[in-house]
C-alpha cells in the first residue's frame, strides 16, 4: 500500500499564509500526497508550485457550512477550474438536508459535477456526518451517488467530530460502487488512517500526512 497516494495533504486554517501553503506544495512532492487541498483564494498559488509534479491541487466550496446559494457555489467552481484546481469538495446545504429538502441537493450538486466533468475534473461531496442522522447520511449519499460524483466526503473538520469508522463503512456500503469514499477530518495516525482504509475510504483528507508516512517508514523499522 502507498498511503501517500490515498493522502489530501490538507491546510484550509483561516489564517494560512502563501508561504505555508508553498511549504504544503514542497511536501506534497516530496511526500509524493495525491494532492492537496487548499482554500479558493490558494488555487492559483498551489497550481504554480506543483505545475511540474504530479500532485493535484484540490479546493473547497460552500466551505465549511454549505449554506451558500447553489448558484454562489457553481461560481466558486468556475472560478476554482479557472485557477487551476482538478478537485473540488464542496459541502451540501446542511440545512435542506436537515430540512428534508432533498431536492435542493440535487439541484446543487449535479451543475458542479457538470463543471468539473467538462474541465476533467472531480468533484467529493461533503455531507458532515457528525450533523446527520444514518438515515439522513444514507438519503445524501444516495443523492451524490446518483450525481455522479466521483466521491462521497464524510466531514469538513469543522463540525463536533471528524470521520468515525462506522461512518464510512455506511457510506461505503450506500454507495455500492457508484462513488467512492473519503474520510476527513481526525485523521492523524498511521493506525487510523489504515482503519479508514480497511473500512473502505479510498482517499483520506488531512494535515497529518507526513506523520502518517512516517509511521510507515518506522513500522517497516521493525
Amino acid at each position: 500500500m502507498n498511503i501517500a497516494h490515498y493522502i489530501d495533504h490538507t491546510l484550509l486554517k483561516p489564517d494560512a499564509t502563501e508561504a505555508a501553503i508553498k511549504t504544503l506544495c514542497g511536501e506534497a512532492i516530496e511526500y509524493g500526497f495525491f494532492s492537496v487541498c487548499v482554500s479558493p483564494t490558494y488555487v492559483k498559488t498551489a497550481a504554480h508550485e506543483l505545475s511540474r509534479s504530479k500532485a493535484r491541487v484540490c479546493t473547497v466550496i460552500g466551505f465549511p457550512h454549505g449554506a451558500n446559494l447553489w448558484e454562489t457555489k457553481r461560481r466558486e467552481a468556475e472560478l476554482a477550474l479557472r485557477d487551476g484546481a482538478s478537485e473540488l469538495d464542496m459541502v451540501i446545504n446542511l440545512g435542506a438536508a436537515k430540512s428534508g429538502d432533498w431536492s435542493v441537493l440535487e439541484r446543487e450538486i449535479k451543475p458542479i459535477v457538470e463543471l468539473a466533468f467538462a474541465a476533467e475534473g472531480l468533484v467529493k461531496v461533503i455531507i458532515e456526518c457528525a450533523l446527520l442522522t444514518d438515515d439522513e447520511k444514507k438519503r445524501a449519499t444516495e443523492i451524490v451517488a446518483a450525481s455522479g460524483a466521483a466521491f462521497v466526503k464524510t466531514s469538513t473538520g469543522y463540525a463536533s467530530h471528524g470521520a468515525t469508522i462506522e461512518d464510512v463503512r455506511l457510506l461505503h456500503k450506500v454507495a455500492a460502487g457508484r462513488c467512492k469514499v473519503k474520510a476527513a477530518g481526525g485523521i492523524r495516525d498511521l493506525a487510523t488512517a489504515k482503519a479508514m482504509i480497511a473500512a473502505g475510504a479510498e482517499r483520506l483528507g488531512t494535515s497529518a500526512g507526513i506523520a502518517i508516512v512516517q509511521g510507515v517508514s518506522s513500522e517497516a523499522a521493525y
